[in-house]
């Protein structure tokens, strides 16, 4: 008889919800933005270290036809030509020749996701200026 009143009594009283999940679905709630913002943050590293590479290859091709002698205009498209193939927005291309030297810097922006004020990326180049002498 007493088994028959506990076994009422149970019945009656209202069952806890089933809160299995709760607790893994907030844990996902917070993980998972930040494991999508490194993602993120890994690509927009990549993309700049692509677009410095690109400023420094445009540079030193630049470099290189100016010190053997070509003018700096179509070292300058040389360089504009690379670095717009590369990705790179608002070029420009600073060439310097004084003495015995040429120094070329390109400057251009990376696209970015989100832009922090690290989209700007530069390339420089040094080389001496060649001379042809007669044999």
């Amino acid at each position: 008889m007493l088994t028959h009143r506990v076994a009422r009594v149970l019945v009656a009283l209202p069952r806890a919800k089933d809160e299995r999940g709760l607790s893994e679905s907030t844990q996902w709630a917070l993980v998972l933005p930040t494991l999508l913002a490194m993602v993120l943050g890994l690509v927009q590293t990549g993309v700049w270290l692509h677009g410095r590479s690109v400023a420094a290859q445009a540079a030193a091709t630049a470099a290189d036809l100016r010190a053997t002698g070509a003018a700096a205009d179509a070292a300058r498209q040389a360089a504009l030509a690379i670095a717009s193939s590369g990705g790179l927005n608002e070029v420009t291309v600073r060439t310097d020749r004084a003495g015995v030297g040429v120094k070329v810097t390109v400057t251009g922006r990376v696209p970015m996701f989100f832009d922090f004020g690290q989209a700007t990326v530069s390339g420089h180049a040094v080389l001496p200026v060649e001379r042809v002498t007669a044999p």
